[in-house]
């Protein structure tokens, strides 16, 4: 009796790992662009995130910053998750970046590595710089399978973000 219990439960363990792998989630590409603001050499913090339809927070993609103190200062991100994801944030952050484009990657994954239901998401950009302003972009993107390719208008201190949502199937 207790081996085809464990059996069945080994069984029923290869199962589960088998329909996690078939679950497949959309990815999304989002590329920032940092503008080279005059008389300003500071580089700015930015945070890239991901919030659900509820605004929670689904992953936080990045985080640039050079001091930990002035984290706070990018403040939709520092409420919503930064004070209380500081154990995720180590896989995510790095040094802040000099004016350019870089390139980012979601990969439909929740912080916990479950593929998000199909549905409203949006991607959040923020960026604060010493002696300069901050910027918040915050846009909207629907999983649904279907590709879409979104472009932002650039704020004081973030260039244009563009984001594709590309299909499951990556065609």
């Amino acid at each position: 009796m207790k081996r085809r219990i464990a059996v069945l439960g080994m069984a029923l363990v290869g199962a589960a790992l088998m329909n996690s792998a078939l679950v497949q989630a959309q990815p999304v590409e989002i590329a920032v662009t940092l503008p080279e603001i005059p008389n300003n050499s500071y580089r700015p913090y930015v945070s890239v995130w991901i919030e659900d339809a509820n605004d929670d927070v689904v992953a936080t993609l990045a985080v640039w910053s050079k001091e930990p103190d002035w984290l706070k200062d990018m403040r939709r991100w520092w409420r919503k998750a930064g004070r209380y994801d500081q154990g995720d944030l180590d896989s995510v952050s790095g040094a802040t970046r000099k004016p350019g484009r870089y390139s980012l990657s979601w990969n439909g994954m929740d912080a916990a590595g479950n593929a998000v239901a199909p549905g409203t998401y949006v991607v959040n950009v923020e960026a604060a710089r010493e002696h300069g302003g901050r910027s918040l972009v915050r846009q909207e993107i629907t999983l649904n399978d279907e590709e879409q390719h979104l472009i932002t208008a650039p704020q004081e201190e973030l260039g244009e973000i563009e984001i594709s949502v590309k299909s499951k199937s990556g065609e």
